[in-house]
């Protein structure tokens, strides 16, 4: 089922929503967005609010990058086998995530982010079974 979906448009619309969730977080880091609607609204004080936005913009930063690996936009001599194994632990991870939203205390995280995770985990799962870096500058 996941070879269905095609590696290029796996690439792409994980670094869109990768970049989307970047801004999203510095939005909540510099204030512009609340942050009582992450966290599943359990965040106490600035300081809590801003390690774990800190965290998470680092994550994303991260994947973005083994993603652009992935996808043949960098080339930074990655062994594949060491990022496909990466890309499992996020499979992993979002797929957690997709259930903690499922009982986030805020509306939004359950009618948003729970759809975005779960997407999140089937396109890293699309982009771990794929056992080479494709190059897509066609």
């Amino acid at each position: 089922m996941l070879k269905k979906i095609p590696f290029k448009l796996s690439v792409n619309l994980m670094l869109g929503l990768l970049s989307a969730t970047i801004l999203f977080h510095l939005a909540v880091m510099t204030r512009f967005i609340p942050y009582t609607i992450v966290w599943g609204g359990r965040l106490e004080n600035d300081e809590a609010m801003q390690l774990l936005e800190s965290f998470s913009l680092f994550i994303n930063i991260f994947l973005s990058i083994l993603i652009m690996i992935k996808g043949g936009y960098l080339n930074i001599g990655v062994p594949m086998k060491l990022i496909n194994i990466v890309l499992w632990i996020f499979v992993m991870l979002f797929s957690l995530n997709t259930f903690g939203n499922i009982f986030a205390a805020t509306i939004l995280e359950k009618l948003i982010f729970t759809p975005l995770t779960l997407i999140t985990a089937l396109l890293c799962a699309r982009l771990a079974i794929e056992p080479e870096a494709q190059q897509l500058s066609d």
